[in-house]
């Protein structure tokens, strides 16, 4: 699970009722897949908040349907207000919609899973997603927050930023998900750095045991790195002889992107 990201309250002091508005959202934020439900305590805790400060908080947004208690165990989850909001900023968001009819394309090829994602604050964010045809196929679900020293997209994504940026994304101690995850800082940048000269990157089992997946760069025309593509699946189908065709597709589908975003290579 990610750590909930301390809210600023300097940068939220200068104009009236934004201190409140910051901290609501850090609520919002705290929930995950990992803990989809806090008590008021966990909630005040992890957020910094005080425990009145916080129920009052959390009073409004129930409110609003943005949040709802669990009537068992008394426990705040997300709200079903949050599926129509999410719902609508995924149909507006203006990358993914110019993505998706080459994101079919490439699971349709592939016959795998494939994404879009994008780098926010310091964790690889799922935008879109086209499940596998096959049965057996994995899914790393919309919404998704990955962390990006274990993921394809997160080696791409890094490998576009300068070292001082890097290290400040990579700030944090790096989490072993698997006996595969690179957590040795000198043998994740020589990798950032292959990935930096040959446009493709590879994660074999560092996310979840057998999964594999492939990534690759989509830029915008001032060619600068806005978002990443990748296929994904079990490795008993990614095998290694099957890979570069599959890093092909991938490549092929991120420049074809690329260009109806205005990037031209030059």
């Amino acid at each position: 699970m990610f750590p909930v990201k301390e809210i600023d309250l300097h940068a939220t002091e200068i104009y009236p009722g934004t201190q409140s508005v910051a901290r609501a959202i850090a609520l919002l934020k705290a929930f995950s897949d990992a803990q989809p439900e806090w008590s008021l305590n966990e909630l005040a805790q992890a957020t910094g908040l005080n425990k009145t400060t916080a129920f009052r908080l959390l009073s409004a947004l129930e409110a609003e349907r943005l949040v709802m208690r669990n009537p068992l165990s008394g426990g705040y989850r997300l709200g079903v207000e949050l599926i129509a909001i999410g719902g609508t900023a995924m149909r507006s968001n203006p990358l993914r919609a110019m993505s998706r009819p080459s994101l079919v394309t490439l699971a349709e090829q592939s016959g795998e899973a494939a994404t879009l994602e994008m780098l926010v604050e310091n964790y690889v964010l799922v935008l879109d997603e086209i499940a596998s045809s096959n049965p057996m196929g994995m899914t790393q679900d919309v919404g998704n927050r990955l962390p990006l020293h274990a993921t394809a997209t997160g080696k791409v994504l890094l490998a576009s930023r300068p070292d001082a940026e890097i290290d400040r994304l990579l700030s944090d101690p790096l989490e072993p998900l698997t006996e595969q995850t690179i957590i040795d800082r000198a043998r994740l940048k020589a990798e950032l750095a292959r990935v930096r000269q040959e446009g493709i990157a590879i994660a074999v089992g560092e996310l979840e045991p057998w999964f594999t997946a492939v990534a690759a760069p989509i830029m915008d025309r001032e060619r600068q790195v806005i978002a990443a593509i990748s296929v994904g699946g079990p490795s008993l189908r990614l095998t290694a002889d099957r890979l570069p065709t599959i890093a092909a597709m991938v490549q092929m589908s991120a420049r074809q992107i690329s260009r109806q975003l205005g990037y031209w290579p030059g």
